[in-house]
């Protein structure tokens, strides 16, 4: 479950970027949606990273040392 909340965090990030390079490219920064874009992006790349460092501290998600 927690890597599906991962993955689809990462996904909407993406989207919101290819979403601002759309917006930038059509309305030429005429209007405010490049920057509601990447207000959004911020706030989920915010929520992505608090999601994995919670989950590292609780101990749901491990990190595999180097050999």
């Amino acid at each position: 479950m927690l890597k599906a909340v991962i993955i689809f965090l990462m996904l909407a990030v993406i989207v919101s970027l290819f979403s601002g390079l759309f917006f930038l490219i059509r309305d030429g920064g005429k209007t405010n949606r490049v920057v509601n874009s990447l207000a959004v992006r911020v706030t989920l790349s915010v929520l992505l990273l608090a999601v994995i460092l919670l989950s590292l501290w609780q101990g749901s998600l491990t990190l595999h040392p180097t050999p």
